[in-house]
Protein backbone atom coordinates (compact mmCIF):
# COMPACT_ATOMS: atom_id res chain seq x y z
CA UNK A 1 0.00 0.00 0.00
CA UNK A 2 2.37 2.34 -1.22
CA UNK A 3 0.17 4.93 -1.63
CA UNK A 4 -1.63 4.93 1.20
CA UNK A 5 -2.34 7.42 4.21
CA UNK A 6 -2.64 7.21 7.66
CA UNK A 7 -4.54 9.95 9.62
CA UNK A 8 -4.88 9.06 13.22
CA UNK A 9 -8.22 10.90 14.80
CA UNK A 10 -8.45 11.12 18.28
CA UNK A 11 -12.05 10.49 19.57
CA UNK A 12 -11.63 11.48 22.94
CA UNK A 13 -12.77 14.89 23.17
CA UNK A 14 -14.63 14.96 20.61
CA UNK A 15 -16.77 12.63 23.23
CA UNK A 16 -15.75 14.39 25.74
CA UNK A 17 -17.04 17.52 24.64
CA UNK A 18 -20.21 15.95 23.10
CA UNK A 19 -21.25 15.34 26.98
CA UNK A 20 -19.79 17.95 28.84
CA UNK A 21 -21.14 20.43 26.38
CA UNK A 22 -24.56 17.72 25.62
CA UNK A 23 -26.90 21.04 25.34
CA UNK A 24 -25.01 22.35 22.16
CA UNK A 25 -25.79 19.95 20.40
CA UNK A 26 -29.32 19.15 21.47
CA UNK A 27 -29.32 16.51 23.89
CA UNK A 28 -30.93 16.27 27.08
CA UNK A 29 -29.47 13.38 29.37
CA UNK A 30 -25.62 13.15 28.29
CA UNK A 31 -25.35 9.89 30.46
CA UNK A 32 -29.15 7.71 30.45
CA UNK A 33 -29.31 5.96 28.01
CA UNK A 34 -31.69 5.63 25.68
CA UNK A 35 -33.01 1.56 25.28
CA UNK A 36 -32.03 0.60 28.97
CA UNK A 37 -34.08 -0.41 32.33
CA UNK A 38 -34.00 0.57 35.33
CA UNK A 39 -34.69 4.56 35.04
CA UNK A 40 -32.68 7.63 35.94
CA UNK A 41 -30.42 8.68 36.35
CA UNK A 42 -28.36 6.04 34.01
CA UNK A 43 -31.48 4.09 32.81
CA UNK A 44 -29.05 1.15 32.82
CA UNK A 45 -29.02 -2.36 34.09
CA UNK A 46 -25.98 -4.89 33.26
CA UNK A 47 -28.14 -7.56 33.67
CA UNK A 48 -30.67 -6.39 31.10
CA UNK A 49 -29.59 -5.65 27.41
CA UNK A 50 -31.63 -3.47 25.03
CA UNK A 51 -32.97 -6.97 23.64
CA UNK A 52 -34.33 -8.25 27.23
CA UNK A 53 -38.36 -8.98 28.02
CA UNK A 54 -39.59 -5.17 30.27
CA UNK A 55 -36.51 -3.61 28.17
CA UNK A 56 -38.00 -0.31 26.50
CA UNK A 57 -36.18 2.18 23.94
CA UNK A 58 -37.26 5.78 24.38
CA UNK A 59 -39.57 7.92 22.21
CA UNK A 60 -36.85 10.39 20.91
CA UNK A 61 -33.73 8.83 20.61
CA UNK A 62 -32.52 12.07 18.90
CA UNK A 63 -32.13 13.91 22.54
CA UNK A 64 -29.95 10.72 24.06
CA UNK A 65 -26.02 10.26 23.44
CA UNK A 66 -25.93 6.69 24.51
CA UNK A 67 -28.38 4.11 22.61
CA UNK A 68 -27.65 1.05 24.96
CA UNK A 69 -24.81 1.81 27.32
CA UNK A 70 -22.46 0.95 24.37
CA UNK A 71 -23.18 2.44 20.88
CA UNK A 72 -23.83 5.83 20.51
CA UNK A 73 -27.62 7.31 18.63
CA UNK A 74 -27.72 8.29 15.06
CA UNK A 75 -27.61 11.66 16.51
CA UNK A 76 -24.78 11.55 18.48
CA UNK A 77 -22.59 9.72 15.90
CA UNK A 78 -23.57 13.11 13.50
CA UNK A 79 -21.59 15.18 15.51
CA UNK A 80 -19.05 12.89 16.01
CA UNK A 81 -18.99 12.26 12.36
CA UNK A 82 -18.94 16.10 11.39
CA UNK A 83 -16.23 16.59 13.94
CA UNK A 84 -13.85 13.38 12.28
CA UNK A 85 -14.64 15.02 8.97
CA UNK A 86 -13.63 18.66 10.34
CA UNK A 87 -9.84 17.51 10.50
CA UNK A 88 -9.45 19.44 13.32
CA UNK A 89 -9.00 16.35 15.44
CA UNK A 90 -6.83 14.13 13.46
CA UNK A 91 -3.03 14.30 12.65
CA UNK A 92 -2.49 15.38 10.23
CA UNK A 93 -4.90 17.54 9.43
CA UNK A 94 -5.75 17.11 5.81
CA UNK A 95 -9.24 17.53 4.51
CA UNK A 96 -10.63 13.92 3.56
CA UNK A 97 -11.33 15.80 0.38
CA UNK A 98 -7.85 15.74 -0.09
CA UNK A 99 -7.79 11.93 -0.32
CA UNK A 100 -10.12 11.56 -3.69
CA UNK A 101 -8.19 11.76 -6.98
CA UNK A 102 -10.64 12.38 -9.17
Amino acid sequence: MKDATIVYTDLFPIKYDLVANHTKYGFDKPLMICCGYGGPPYNYDFNKGCQSPGVTACDNGSKFVSWDGVHLTEAANAVVAAAILSSQYSKPQLKFDQFCRV
